[in-house]
């Protein structure tokens, strides 16, 4: 980083309200632009040396990074991500991208093979995909195959009480599904390690973020 180099830190809330805390697609969010801007490394450990207050010493010894001061807070306190949550958000992703591609490579596929992904729940509704590839979460393709569809499940239970070709569709898909135990699985275990980093450790998977990052 430049001497001369300064940050400036913007955020914004839902309906503009006060802070009161981080949601889940907002931690997203945080993580992309902490590595994006170079305040972490690709391990999601914060980089020495940095010219902003805003990284600073946790109550547990660790580094934290300050979102909202508690001025500008609901609860009157500081609203911070830890180098724990960042640790804890990092495994997260790994976890859902590594089974993610081992159901892929069971089938025989890649991610390349894959002409639409559909993210559901209302997790879904506000995730920022360029975000989540850029923390690799979701893999490095065309932002347009990626959709966002809702709580699916509510929308899937209401069209096959309501529709008897639904429900006949639903039977069809039920009688194609296979189990695949990614507990047990060392296919997952691998792809699991490789995803513990910032977006991967290959990042010859995820070429548009090696761009952007250049780490």
């Amino acid at each position: 980083l430049k001497d001369e180099e300064v940050y400036l830190w913007e955020y914004k809330t839902i309906e503009d309200a006060v802070p009161r805390g981080i949601c889940g697609s907002g931690m997203i969010d945080i993580l992309a632009e902490l590595l994006r801007c170079r305040i972490i490394d690709r391990a999601g450990h914060f980089i020495d040396g940095l010219k902003t207050d805003r990284v600073r010493e946790s109550n547990e010894g660790d580094k934290e990074f300050v979102i909202c001061c508690k001025d500008e807070t609901e609860s009157d306190r500081d609203i911070v991500i830890t180098q724990a949550d960042i640790t804890n958000l990092i495994r997260s992703k790994g976890a859902i991208y590594a089974g993610a591609a081992v159901l892929v490579q069971k089938m025989g596929l890649t991610f390349n093979d894959i002409s639409k992904f559909y993210i559901a729940g209302g997790f879904g509704s506000y995730l920022s995909s360029e975000k989540a590839v850029l923390i690799g979460l979701l893999p490095d393709l065309p932002i347009d195959k990626f959709r966002f569809i809702g709580n699916a499940s509510i929308t899937g239970a209401k069209m096959a009480l309501l529709s008897h070709v639904a429900m006949e569709k639903v039977d069809q898909i039920a009688a194609k599904m296979t189990y695949i135990e990614l507990s047990v699985d060392n296919l997952f275990n691998d792809q699991f390690v490789s995803a513990l980093f910032l977006p991967h450790t290959d990042m010859s998977l995820f070429p548009t973020v090696d761009k952007k990052i250049a780490l």
